[in-house]
């Protein structure tokens, strides 16, 4: 179990002062000049060293995406750009930090900025987080008042502003480049890549889209040094991580935990446990609503880290937990995550325009039992012509969960076709 003492996120449950003055009483802004007076190199390498893997979804080494800026400035400016569109259904961890640990996101954003030659940052936040704004604009504006922002940042030498954007709300600009065009004031939609954004991002010019998790992290990591990190979790599954768990648990709950914790563990100790007890685990949905479940058997082992659950055909995503017991409708869950990234397409391909459309189509059918069963292979080949086939991964988060359902509960859709047809011969007979 993860000690007090190293837990990064010290004011979670906004049980204590979120001001400047809170956040320097608990351990934040201390020594900021002195981290950013190693270096660029040296900061990246400690990064790199750390093992921190982005916290947003994909796990791509956040050390060694910094390393992709350009090392000299060819007259364009560089940017920083952080993701707090949080709308993957589920997920809930960086809304906690902005609204109640504000300072360790606005100490990581400069300490990150300089690490990769930017002297500007866009936080680009999701549109239903209004409160969370609120709380958000009002601690940069207190660095700002502080001498934290803006010239000669925290005595540092280095001219950082922090800029917050607001979004409208919609799930494709969670995507990095989709929220970079939606950032630039056109729809959004994602980028073809390359060029990546670190070549040519927000207005043609060097760009890193971090998570707000993996900013936040950052200064704390470079002050205990990154072996300490590095000593959580596995090994590539480093450092400890937020824990969105949701659903039919008995205390549902945000939790900062070390990778690699089983997830039985995770939600004994946190939760209370699933409601009506580990028996009645039907499913669980390890990282937000994109990856695919895992039945009740996977759970008994499951680790809570990248690679392990990558293993099992999922993911750890975002980490945000949804776990359902034996009275969940497991069909109709999928089918209701469909009809959410059918609504959440963008439309600029073709294969997820038309596809996300026709698998809910498909999927309302199969939760009334309506379909025949080789119904469920053509569904299966459907989410195969989706997957991989986007420019973005909005058409393999709408196949995934499919996927996992058909692998998990076939005999489940399949008992439902049969019993809805034997249901309708009966009643012909009964005429």
């Amino acid at each position: 179990m993860l000690k007090d003492q190293d837990r990064i996120f010290t004011n979670l449950y906004g049980m204590h002062d979120r001001s400047l003055a809170g956040a320097k009483a608990r351990g934040h802004w201390d020594g900021t000049a002195e981290i950013i007076a190693r270096g660029r190199d040296k900061i990246i390498e400690q990064m790199k060293a750390s093992g921190l893997r982005g916290r947003g979804g994909a796990g791509f080494p956040t050390g060694l995406k910094w390393s992709f800026m350009p090392k000299q400035s060819d007259g364009r400016p560089a940017y920083l750009v952080i993701n707090a569109d949080e709308s993957e259904p589920g997920t809930c961890k960086d809304r906690e930090i902005m609204r109640h640990d504000p300072h360790t996101l606005i100490e990581g954003a400069l300490i990150a900025a300089f690490a990769m030659n930017a002297n500007a940052c866009y936080i680009y936040i999701r549109g239903e987080y209004i409160r969370e704004k609120e709380a958000l604009q009002a601690a940069i504006d207190e660095c700002y008042d502080a001498g934290m922002l803006g010239r000669n940042a925290a005595k540092s030498g280095w001219d950082f502003d922090l800029y917050l954007h607001h979004g409208a709300g919609a799930y494709i600009c969670g995507e990095e480049t989709a929220l970079l065009e939606s950032l630039e004031g056109k729809k959004g939609m994602p980028r073809m890549k390359p060029p990546f954004p670190a070549g040519a991002g927000l207005y043609g010019c060097p760009t890193t889209v971090n998570n707000v998790e993996s900013i936040a992290v950052v200064p704390t990591i470079l002050r205990r040094g990154p072996e300490w990190f590095a000593s959580f979790g596995r090994p590539n599954n480093a450092g400890t991580k937020l824990f969105g768990i949701s659903g039919h648990v008995n205390a549902p709950c945000v939790v900062e935990e070390s990778m690699s914790i089983p997830l039985k563990e995770l939600l004994e100790r946190h939760c209370g446990g699933v409601r009506g007890g580990w028996k009645n685990l039907k499913a669980v949905i390890p990282g937000g609503s994109s990856v695919p479940l895992l039945n009740a058997a996977q759970c008994d082992d499951a680790i809570m880290d990248f690679d392990w659950l990558r293993e099992q055909r999922s993911g750890l995503g975002t980490a945000a937990v949804i776990v359902m017991d034996q009275s969940t409708d497991v069909i109709k869950a999928i089918w209701r995550l469909s009809k959410f990234y059918k609504h959440e397409s963008c439309g600029q391909c073709t294969p997820c325009r038309e596809g996300t459309g026709w698998m809910m189509r498909v999927m309302d059918r199969l939760v009334r039992g309506e379909a025949e069963v080789e119904e469920i292979d053509m569904l299966i080949s459907v989410t195969k012509q989706v997957e991989g086939h986007t420019i973005c991964a909005l058409g393999d988060a709408a196949a995934w969960p499919i996927q996992g359902l058909v692998r998990a509960f076939r005999d489940e859709i399949e008992d439902r076709i049969k019993a809805k047809k034997t249901g309708r011969i009966s009643a012909v007979a009964a005429e």
